[in-house]
């Protein structure tokens, strides 16, 4: 009886440590993916669409500037986050500070969907680290359908005797600085300490302006221009669409002296907890109705070839979404400055101080 008493004993002892050992491991399977990324810069309707398809429960942590981003994985860390939306720019210097993690691309198979001019880009030439979200530029949205955009210039903001009303300047660093070389007729990509100096010193002529209503970030300057509470605002080419469906009287420019063209790419987190469900929201991204949905949505251009297919000719030949072959000449992509970076930092410090 005894032997009996202690192989039941047994028996109950070893299911249960089994039992616990089986929902253990039920419990560590992660049932989220946590993406950090733009405010407003996903379609609503895809949390609850991805979380079916996949069975993963989408989380979003927001960020406004590229800084801010920065700053949040180096204090919270990286190990709260499995996806990473950052913008080309900053690419290579989270590289170095191994914010972010090599992506092995055979876990993507919608990856054969990006346009071949979104392969092997200068920020990250071997295709390692990234896998592209969306593109766009930068310009000026303004009220006042009498000036033509083609033809607008930098000096509407930046100097007093050209604007016409409230303005805000957007609150990302190396974007401003390099918007204010270019409107000085140096290169967006200057590393020269003389040059950028030049550019800091336009800028802090523009906050001496009684119009200059301060820094915002692209939604906060699309909001400020809706509202009326601004006459015009630096923004992306996304926002500048979205204020346009909103009140057609506005307009958005790409100035004569210049600007930039952005990508915006997906990164996996130096430490991400859960690497799967990091794959498959790029997958699900990359997917042509997707992506055509994402697209028409926040209203940027895609860099999926098979959305492009999908989406209708009135959204791909829209300028503010799609500009110009005269625009685009006018427009460079943004190095890494690396060591110049610097003197990038120490910049706007003067630019946010003075």
């Amino acid at each position: 009886m005894k032997k009996v008493l202690f192989a039941l004993s047994f028996l109950a002892i070893a299911s249960l440590f089994v039992g616990c050992k089986s929902e253990k491991k039920s419990s560590d399977k992660p049932t989220k993916v946590t993406v950090m990324i733009y405010s407003e810069y996903i379609d609503p309707a895809m949390l609850q669409d991805f979380e079916a398809k996949t069975g993963y429960k989408l989380q979003l942590e927001l960020y406004e500037a590229q800084e801010e981003m920065i700053s949040k994985l180096q204090t919270v860390g990286t190990a709260q986050y499995d996806v990473v939306i950052a913008s080309d720019v900053v690419i290579q210097q989270m590289i170095h500070l191994g914010l972010i993690g090599k992506i092995d691309t055979n876990k993507i198979p919608n990856r054969v969907n990006v346009a071949s001019q979104f392969k092997n880009p200068s920020y990250d030439p071997t295709n390692d680290y990234t896998l592209p979200y969306l593109w766009g530029t930068t310009g000026i949205l303004y009220r006042d359908p009498s000036i033509d955009p083609m033809n607008v210039s930098y000096s509407l903001l930046f100097d007093a005797n050209n604007t016409k009303g409230n303005f805000s300047l957007l609150e990302e660093s190396r974007s401003m600085l390099s918007m204010a070389l270019q409107a000085k007729g140096f290169d967006a990509n200057s590393t020269s300490k003389t040059e950028i100096n030049q550019a800091v010193d336009y800028i802090l002529q523009a906050k001496k302006d009684p119009h200059f209503l301060g820094f915002d970030g692209s939604v906060g300057g699309k909001d400020k221009v809706l509202s009326k509470m601004d006459w015009a605002a630096i923004v992306f080419n996304g926002e500048a669409m979205a204020a346009i469906d909103e009140d057609s009287t506005l307009q958005f420019a790409i100035p004569i002296e210049g600007s930039f063209m952005w990508v915006d790419a997906m990164t996996l987190s130096s430490k991400a907890p859960n690497v799967d469900g990091a794959y498959a929201f790029m997958n699900y991204i990359l997917d042509a109705q997707i992506g055509a949905q994402l697209a028409r949505y926040i209203n940027y251009a895609t860099p999926n070839k098979a959305s492009l297919e999908v989406l209708e000719t009135e959204f791909t030949e829209n300028r503010v979404i799609n500009p110009t072959e005269e625009e685009i000449k006018r427009m460079v992509f943004l190095k890494d400055p690396g060591d110049a970076a610097r003197l990038f930092d120490e910049a706007w410090t003067i630019v946010k101080t003075r």
